[in-house]
């Protein structure tokens, strides 16, 4: 029996992390991390999502990553990585999300996939609890027994009530290219104990960017 076809996919909602760098995270800028190495958590939820005619809406998925260096000059080293899928997911949307966030399907996935080359450490479905206010004042995920991170909007003594720091046209943007701004915050908690990663901080940087995908390449 063949390959199944790839389908034509689209994708659109909202990526964050919760890393070990300084506020603001020089990743995003493609820079190298503040200490040399970076490891965070990244959560991707899928507010609207189709592959084929498979409906993917509300459904997450999760990643622990590390790497040392600049990831974006591709000279980073030690790249390694553990995912986690949405445990509501049927068999139909779990391939589904399999094939596209593998980098399978084509479009950024695969892009930053081809980049990042991470030695992969494991993958699971599991329960992935996720949430992003409306006004971006917090954001959180939560994989019960591996990781967590809460994160408040960054906030100074000159911000507006209910003002979000935000900066356009990252030239790291961890979603791709073209998307809108990125908003940034600080982590009050950040912890994992999975797949060898393992860490319990709070206080660094954090930055959630809305992100709206397609594939294969060209659809």
């Amino acid at each position: 029996m063949g390959t199944p076809a790839i389908q034509n996919w689209r994708l659109k909602g909202a990526w964050f992390d919760a890393c070990n760098c300084a506020i603001p995270c020089p990743c995003s800028f493609a820079q190298p991390p503040t200490y040399g190495a970076c490891e965070g958590v990244l959560l991707w939820h899928i507010r609207e999502g189709t592959y084929g005619e498979v409906r993917l809406d509300g459904l997450n998925v999760a990643m622990l990553a590390s790497f040392t260096g600049n990831v974006w000059s591709g000279a980073h080293t030690e790249p390694f990585a553990a995912v986690f899928v949405d445990d509501r997911a049927d068999d139909d949307q779990r391939a589904a999300l399999q094939t596209v966030f593998g980098g399978e399907a084509g479009g950024w996935p695969a892009d930053f996939g081809a980049m990042f080359r991470p030695e992969m450490r494991g993958m699971e479905f599991a329960p992935i609890e996720a949430s992003i206010d409306d006004d971006l004042a917090t954001w959180s995920v939560r994989i019960p027994d591996r990781a967590e991170a809460v994160v408040e909007a960054l906030t100074g003594p000159t911000s507006a009530e209910g003002a979000r720091v935000q900066v356009h046209n990252l030239p790291g943007a961890e979603v791709g290219p073209g998307q809108p701004a990125a908003t940034w915050g600080k982590a009050t908690t950040d912890r994992a104990d999975a797949f060898g990663f393992q860490w319990d901080r709070s206080g660094c940087s954090s930055k959630l960017i809305p992100f709206e995908w397609t594939g294969p390449d060209g659809a």
